[in-house]
């Protein structure tokens, strides 16, 4: 059997925790000019493209933010097939395949408004890490996060 390391393509994403949200988005949008991918003034949090949307996305979250107790958190790029199949990989290997409001799944959650399909796992420390491959649709911010099956029967 493959190893899921073989399915990774590269580092996705990274989160930050920081202390003032509009002075790291003055730093990083203003300064080094990376482009806002989406402003979530509810929870305190930004997210910006790092390249392009494929490519990878920095998480900014001001302190006391940050969902499911998060201190640390990363994701992988994974290709589309890899990560249809990984949910019952994990299993096999006794690490429980979370959704993206940290419930067990047995398939890839999506998030409308990249599109990107998901699957999160915990370390044995605690930190979320999240395996991630962006889809080719057009984004749905309505969407919001819900399972590939929900996504696919919406966009027919």
């Amino acid at each position: 059997m493959t190893q899921i390391s073989d399915s990774i393509t590269g580092v996705y994403e990274t989160h930050l925790p920081v202390r003032n949200l509009t002075r790291a988005l003055d730093f990083y949008v203003g300064k080094l000019g990376l482009e806002l991918a989406r402003k979530t003034p509810s929870r305190n949090a930004a997210f910006l493209w790092v390249g392009d949307r494929k490519t990878g996305m920095l998480g900014l979250w001001e302190t006391g933010s940050a969902p499911l107790s998060m201190t640390l958190h990363m994701a992988f790029r994974c290709e589309a097939e890899a990560l249809e199949q990984l949910c019952g990989r994990l299993q096999d290997l006794d690490v429980p395949p979370l959704g993206f409001a940290g419930n067990p799944i047995t398939e890839p959650d999506v998030i409308g408004w990249m599109p990107a399909m998901t699957v999160y796992c915990k370390d044995p420390d605690g930190h979320s890490i999240e395996f991630l491959s962006v889809m080719d649709d057009a984004p749905d911010p309505d969407f919001g996060a819900a399972p590939l099956g929900a996504w696919r029967a919406a966009k027919g």
